[in-house]
């Protein structure tokens, strides 16, 4: 019996959790949560290198169970060169849809020394509930410094975390 009230509940809920980090670096545009923020540098990856963008696409394969980013936007692949990564949102939220499920909430942490992210978190959550479907106030985004510690904190490189609930339909 408990057996299946557990199953019951996984199918109806489920969380995923993922976490980004990409290399500040010279000449390029520092992208996150799909809107461009102004600074000196940018994120180096095989695509914009949108660490929170990424964060969140990891946790929501990871709720429904389809591995994480590099399984379907492998960086070997010459598709994904310098691609937008609204794009992996855009495709794994289809793959929800697919599966049944609905995002329900989604809370990341930017973790960066700089720039601050505070005046840019109101244009990434619109621009990533766009993308995801979803209605902005389903989005929390926080942003945090390291203090001054490890490679965030020294100001070479970004990084996100972002945990997700997600629902089989109909029971949000």
């Amino acid at each position: 019996m408990a057996d299946a009230a557990v199953r019951t509940i996984m199918n109806e809920f489920r969380t995923g959790i993922g976490y980004d980090i990409h290399r500040l670096v010279e000449g390029r545009r520092l992208i996150l949560g799909g809107v461009e923020v102004p600074f000196q540098r940018g994120l180096l990856g095989h695509s914009d290198g949108d660490s929170l963008s990424h964060a969140i696409t990891d946790a929501l394969l990871g709720a429904v169970g389809l591995g994480d980013i590099g399984a379907l936007f492998a960086d070997t692949d010459p598709r994904w060169a310098g691609a937008d990564s609204r794009i992996f949102l855009s495709h794994v939220a289809g793959l929800l849809a697919e599966r049944g499920y609905q995002i329900v909430n989604i809370d990341a942490t930017i973790l960066a020394e700089r720039p601050k992210m505070r005046p840019h978190i109101n244009a990434m959550q619109a621009q990533l509930a766009e993308t995801l479907g979803i209605e902005p106030a389903r989005i929390n985004i926080k942003a945090k410094t390291n203090e001054g510690l490890d490679a965030i904190g020294r100001g070479e490189a970004i990084g996100a975390q972002a945990i997700v609930l997600i629902a089989a339909e109909g029971r949000h």
